[in-house]
């Protein structure tokens, strides 16, 4: 019975069907979807990146020149304010008291070397009749000498009065902001104190002290050389333009703990984007390199041995090429070595790649 059944299957499925299905190859993979774009040349601006701290263009700590009663607060904490506006008002009438006595000093020295005067004419008519003698006349010329020295120190002492009372009037000595108010209507404050009233920083335009490795100096005096440099305050990720700006000095000495060199930067800061004590980073624009090899930064995968992509072959796949990068800057990868212009590479899937597969691209800018 076993051998009839046997017997059955073997004429069911006979061997050589057996090893026909065996034999067929199992399907392709279906090819990977992914994005791709061309290999370009172009013009690259060539980048310098340091770190930074914004600092005020000026800083002012606003005190009293004369000590008195603070009478009056005119500003509001963080308000802008323009040279010459009204901050605080100290007491003026203890000045304005030296000040009139000062005047009525000089008044009452001029009456004087006004009668001086009159009475060294008669002592000067009398001595050519012969009537008084030259030494008394002699006597009177030096008092109306004396007495118009006391006058122009009279004048010394109503300017110096003058300016004290000046000082109690405290104004703004630059346009910028106020920061937060160190002393409160109705103290004494003192010409010889420390912290002062309020402290006020210009803002627009802002500068920016940031510093490069020494090796770039060369490349920051070329650039100098060559008309103004510009330089840009960037985000942290390197992909927001904060501020633009220029260049204005290069420090006159190498910090050599460091090796780095420091340099300032101005920003007409309008807009207010800048802020003292922030840190940026800054990017200066040291030369544009000319019709060089440049892929989408996007494109660039990294690896034990540094940066590759995946160049797609003719035949619809893949293989990996090593490069040699220069600059990676707003999207764009400047490629030293290792691909052509014309070339295709992937730029988005390459996650699901590897050499030889097959796949199906797009480019970068269609519609996924």
């Amino acid at each position: 019975m076993i051998a009839i059944i046997a017997g059955g299957y073997i004429l069911w499925n006979p061997p050589w069907t057996l090893d026909s299905h065996a034999a067929l190859p199992p399907p392709p993979p279906p090819p990977v979807p992914v994005q791709v774009a061309a290999v370009t040349p172009r013009d690259v601006p060539l980048y310098l990146g340091g770190l930074g701290t914004v600092q005020a263009f000026n800083t002012v700590t606003v005190k009293s020149q004369v000590d008195g009663q603070l009478q009056k607060v005119a500003f509001t904490e963080g308000q802008p304010v323009k040279t010459g506006d009204l901050l605080a008002q100290i007491d003026p009438r203890p000045f304005q008291a030296a000040l009139d006595q000062a005047t009525a000093k000089k008044a009452q020295d001029e009456a004087q070397l006004a009668n001086a005067k009159r009475d060294l004419q008669r002592f000067e008519d009398l001595a050519k009749q012969g009537y008084a003698a030259q030494q008394q006349d002699d006597t009177q010329r030096a008092l109306v000498a004396q007495l118009q020295a006391q006058i122009l120190g009279d004048e010394a002492a109503i300017a110096n009065a003058q300016t004290q009372l000046d000082y109690t009037t405290i104004t703004s000595p630059i346009d910028g902001r106020t920061g937060i108010r160190l002393v409160d209507q109705g103290n004494i404050v003192h010409a010889a104190d420390a912290n002062g009233l309020v402290v006020v920083t210009q803002l627009a335009p802002i500068s920016v002290i940031f510093t490069l490795p020494e090796d770039q100096l060369a490349q920051v005096r070329k650039a100098m050389a060559a008309g103004t440099v510009a330089i840009a305050a960037v985000s942290s990720d390197g992909k927001t333009q904060i501020a633009a700006g220029t260049l204005a000095l290069v420090d006159n000495q190498i910090d050599q703990t460091t090796g780095t060199i420091r340099l300032k930067g101005t920003f007409p800061n309008g807009d207010g984007a800048l802020w003292p004590g922030e840190f940026v980073t800054i990017r200066l624009l040291a030369d544009t390199a000319r019709n060089v090899t440049t892929v989408p930064a996007r494109a660039l995968q990294r690896g034990p041995d540094g940066y590759y992509v995946y160049v797609v072959a003719a035949n619809g796949t893949v293989d990996i090429r090593k490069l040699k990068v220069g600059q990676i800057a707003d999207g764009v990868a400047v490629i030293d070595d290792g691909v052509t212009a014309g070339e295709q590479i992937v730029t988005s899937g390459q996650y699901r790649l590897q050499p030889g597969v097959h796949i199906e691209a797009k480019s970068a800018d269609a519609p996924s």
